[in-house]
C-alpha cells in the first residue's frame, strides 16, 4: 500500500539519534511523502534543515497554540518569513487548544488569526490543531468561527487556493457535525492514531464523510501511537495501521486508497522547489 504521513515531528529530540533509520523503515513500509510541521520558530527552522537533507520530506512553519503566549511579534515575523520560503508547503501547525491551555485563550486567538491570514496570503494551507476539554466542543466551535472570519470558505480562500483545500484538520477529533462544517469550508481531514482512543468513536463516522480527494493520514510522530505501534515513540512507518483502519471504515480497497492518499498529498501540498 502506498502511504503518506501528513504530520510527523521528525525534528523532535526523540529522533536525533536515528532519523536515517527511521526514514528507511518508513520507506520500507510504503511511505512516499512526509510533512514535517513546526510548532514554533526554532522547530520550524529545524524542519527546513531536514528538508534540505532528506528529499522525501516537506516542511510547514507556524506557531502552535501552546507556543502562542511565548512568541513575541519579532518571533512571529521571523516565522512568517520562514513560511514564505519556497521549500515550505504549509502554515503550521497552528490552531486552538482549550484542553491543556498552555497559552491563555486570547493569546491563542491572536496567534490563530495571524496564522490563518498568512495561509491565505501565501496560498499555503493551514495545518490546524484543535482540542477541547473532555465532553466539550468550545475549541472546535471557536476554530470554525475564526476560519469563517478569516475568509475560509469564501472568495478570499478561493482566490488563494482555487480548488485546493485551504486548511487541513490535523489529527482530527471532535463531533461529526464539526467535521462536516469544516468540510463545507473546503478543509481536508487527516486521520491519526487518535482515532483508536476511547472517546474518539465519532471519528469512524467522520472519516466516511470526507470526500476521497480531501482525505489524508498521519502519525503525529512521536506521539499518538496506534495499537501495535510502540507507545514510547511513534514513527512514520506505523501510519500503515491507521491507513488500513481508514480503508476498512470506508469500505475501500487499501491499495486504491493508498494511490488516492499520495495524489491528495501532492495536490494539497504542491512543492514549489528552490
Amino acid at each position: 500500500m502506498r502511504l503518506v504521513d501528513t504530520h510527523a515531528h521528525l525534528q523532535s529530540p526523540q529522533f536525533s539519534d536515528d532519523l536515517p533509520e527511521v526514514l528507511a523503515a518508513a520507506e520500507v513500509a510504503g511511505v512516499e511523502r512526509l510533512l514535517v510541521p513546526g510548532w514554533d520558530e526554532s522547530s520550524s527552522r529545524r524542519a527546513l534543515d531536514l528538508v534540505a537533507t532528506y528529499p522525501m520530506l516537506v516542511a510547514a512553519a507556524g506557531i502552535h497554540p501552546h507556543a502562542a503566549a511565548e512568541t513575541d511579534e519579532a518571533g512571529w515575523q521571523r516565522t512568517a518569513l520562514l513560511a514564505a520560503g519556497p521549500t515550505v508547503v504549509a502554515v503550521g501547525e497552528t490552531g486552538l487548544d482549550y484542553d491543556r491551555l498552555f497559552s491563555p485563550v486570547e493569546d491563542q486567538l491572536v496567534n490563530l488569526r495571524r496564522n490563518l491570514a498568512l495561509a491565505i496570503t501565501l496560498g499555503k494551507p493551514a495545518i490546524l490543531h484543535c482540542r477541547s476539554a473532555a465532553g466539550r466542543r468550545d475549541a472546535q466551535d471557536a476554530l470554525l468561527d475564526e476560519m469563517r472570519a478569516a475568509g475560509f470558505g469564501g472568495a478570499a480562500a478561493r482566490a488563494a487556493f482555487g480548488d485546493r483545500p485551504p486548511a487541513v484538520l490535523h489529527s482530527v477529533c471532535g463531533p461529526t457535525d464539526y467535521v462536516a462544517a469544516a468540510l463545507e469550508l473546503g478543509c481536508a481531514v487527516s486521520i491519526s492514531g487518535l482515532c483508536f482512543r476511547k472517546g474518539e468513536e465519532a471519528t469512524a463516522e467522520s472519516v466516511r464523510l470526507v470526500p476521497a480527494d480531501r482525505l489524508l493520514v498521519e502519525t503525529d510522530a512521536p506521539y499518538l501511537s496506534a495499537p501495535g505501534a510502540p507507545r514510547r515513540r511513534n514513527e512514520p512507518a506505523w501510519v500503515r495501521i491507521t491507513a488500513a483502519w481508514v480503508a476498512e471504515q470506508r469500505g475501500e480497497d487499501a491499495d486504491a486508497l493508498g494511490v488516492q492518499l499520495v495524489a491528495n498529498f501532492d495536490r494539497i501540498f504542491p512543492a514549489t522547489g528552490g
